[in-house]
Formats: structure tokens, C-alpha cells, sequence
């Protein structure tokens, strides 16, 4: 418990000097509110904005869980079958991993186009943005299994299935957990890019992407910092529960969820 409060001593610590930095490059260099406001000025639009800032960071979350949602489902399954079939792996896996490179804010404008406005479109967008990390991770993991434990199960005359279900997926969790925490900042990017195109059913309302974007084109930097700062903490909201899911499931059998020994 002293090393944890140790800890979010020293990240407070790190935060009062961002943000003592961030008013003295006001004060040396007398930056205009409209291009940097100041953490006051941010703290008071979200003081009094609170109420759309809270609904703007609710829609957000709902489209970045959904598409990380799908993206877990999904990239398990597609994991599963390159696993099980090599021939499959080598045939599909290496255009799973071009999905990594494909620039979201390209394809975004195609899926709008195609599915029209609104929350499916952007969660089909944060989907597609952070499959490709849960089926690279997973297939790695399964894939990676040593060769002695499957001659073991094997000697055991263990089934196909048993192989994959009682060996290699439980093998695989630690990479399938680095792979969603991977995914799970990048589903918030893919929702925000998605919410740029999407637009919203009315005027000033939306989630965060289309906010930022309806602050900006009003010169509402203040409230325009605000967004970002709350899309800030939605991704490490995400990161940290992925981690707690991590260690919950991982802590009693696997290393790299247990705490370090003392030296």
C-alpha cells in the first residue's frame, strides 16, 4: 500500500508541474486565450458546461466499448481459426495485419457514406481500428505454445479440441490481454475520428469527436480543452479496467500479472 501511494503521489506530482508549466508559458509569453486558454479558464467550462460535456463523454464511451466489444469477439475468433488451420494463417493473416495500416480518417468518410450517420457507423470505425492488434496478439499466443507441452497432450491422446481450448487459449490470454490494451486506446481515437464525419442529429450535441469539432468552429477553446481532456481520461478509464481485468484473471497463475518480490 506505501509503494501504490508512493506512486499516485508521484503522478500528481508530475500533473501540478504539467500544469504549473502550462500557466507559466502563459504568463512569459502572454499567449491569447482563443489559441491556449488557461487551466481556470478550462476548469470553468467544465464547471458550467458539465451537464453536455458528461452526455458528449457518454456517447463516446458507448461507441468505443462497442467497437472494442466487437473487436475482442471477433479477433478471438479469427485467432481460433489461424490457430487451427496454417494454411488459413498464412492465406489471410498478413491482410489482418494491414488493417494496421490503413489510415482510419481515409475510410472513415466510405463508412459514414455507406451506413449513413450515427452510432453503428462509428463503432463500426472504432472496430475496424482495433481488431487488427487483438488478432495479431492472440494468434502469437496461440500459435507459441511449447512444442513439449503439445507432445505431452498429445502422448495423453488429447483431441483437436482439447488441444486449443485446455492448451493453447489459455496460453494465449496474456497476449489477448496485451492486445486489448492495446486496442482499447485506440477504439477511443477510432470513435472521436468517426464522430468528425458522423456529425450529430442536432446542433451541439454528439459525442466528443463531433463536439471538439462544433467547439472549434465556435473559437471555445476552453471548452474545446475540456473535450480533449475528457477523452483523455475515457482512454485511460478503458486502459485502467483492461488492466484490473488482466491482473483479476492473471494473479493467481501467471507472472506477468503477479506483484514483483521485493529486492
Amino acid at each position: 500500500m506505501k509503494k501504490r501511494a508512493i506512486t499516485v503521489l508521484n503522478a500528481l506530482a508530475v500533473l501540478a508541474g504539467l500544469v504549473g508549466l502550462w500557466q507559466l508559458i502563459l504568463r512569459l509569453f502572454h499567449v491569447p486565450p482563443y489559441m491556449l486558454p488557461s487551466p481556470h479558464s478550462v476548469g470553468h467550462a467544465v464547471r458550467d458546461r458539465y451537464p453536455s460535456l458528461l452526455d458528449s463523454l457518454a456517447i463516446t464511451a458507448v461507441e468505443s466499448a462497442g467497437g472494442l466489444v466487437a473487436s475482442i469477439v471477433v479477433g478471438v475468433l479469427m485467432a481460433l481459426v489461424f490457430a487451427q488451420f496454417r494454411w488459413v494463417r498464412k492465406m489471410l493473416y498478413p491482410y489482418t495485419l494491414l488493417l494496421q495500416t490503413v489510415p482510419i480518417i481515409a475510410i472513415a468518410p466510405v463508412v459514414i457514406m455507406w451506413m449513413g450517420a450515427g452510432i453503428p457507423a462509428v463503432v463500426l470505425i472504432a472496430f475496424i481500428i482495433s481488431v487488427a492488434p487483438i488478432i495479431a496478439n492472440t494468434t502469437q499466443g496461440l500459435i507459441s505454445v511449447d512444442e513439449n507441452l503439445v507432445h505431452l497432450f498429445l502422448m495423453h491422446n488429447a483431441s483437436r479440441r482439447q488441444l486449443l481450448f485446455k492448451l493453447r487459449l489459455p496460453h494465449a490470454v496474456p497476449d489477448l490481454f496485451l492486445g486489448i490494451r492495446i486496442a482499447s486506446g485506440i477504439a477511443v481515437i477510432g470513435a472521436i475520428t468517426g464522430e468528425l464525419f458522423a456529425g450529430s442529429s442536432h446542433v451541439g450535441g454528439g459525442g466528443l469527436g463531433y463536439s471538439i469539432l462544433y467547439a472549434s468552429s465556435q473559437l471555445q477553446t476552453d471548452y474545446e480543452f475540456a473535450l480533449v481532456f475528457a477523452a483523455i481520461v475515457l482512454g485511460f478509464s478503458f486502459l485502467f479496467l483492461v488492466m484490473f481485468l488482466e491482473w483479476y484473471f492473471l494473479h493467481r497463475w501467471h507472472e506477468s500479472a503477479r506483484a514483483p518480490e521485493a529486492e
